[in-house]
């Protein structure tokens, strides 16, 4: 083993290429939605009286509910 300490290179940044930024932009969107139909998916479990074991029945509920909504507007 040698016994140079390494020299460190600096690495520049780079700028985004649009596709990047597409996906950085989908991720936010798609982050957002999530919080939403997360959000809702609680609000059905509580509605039904708290009863665990269906977590992906008011998840799926929550996003039809979104979408619906969503098209609607």
């Amino acid at each position: 083993m040698s016994s140079k300490p390494r020299e460190h290179q600096r690495v520049e940044p780079h700028a985004m290429s649009a596709t990047q930024a597409e996906a950085t932009e989908t991720n936010v969107a798609d982050s957002a939605r999530h919080q939403k139909i997360r959000l809702r998916a609680y609000e059905v479990y509580l509605e039904r009286g708290q009863q665990p074991g269906r977590d992906l029945d008011d998840w799926l509920q929550a996003e039809r509910e979104l979408t619906t909504n969503h098209n609607g507007e």
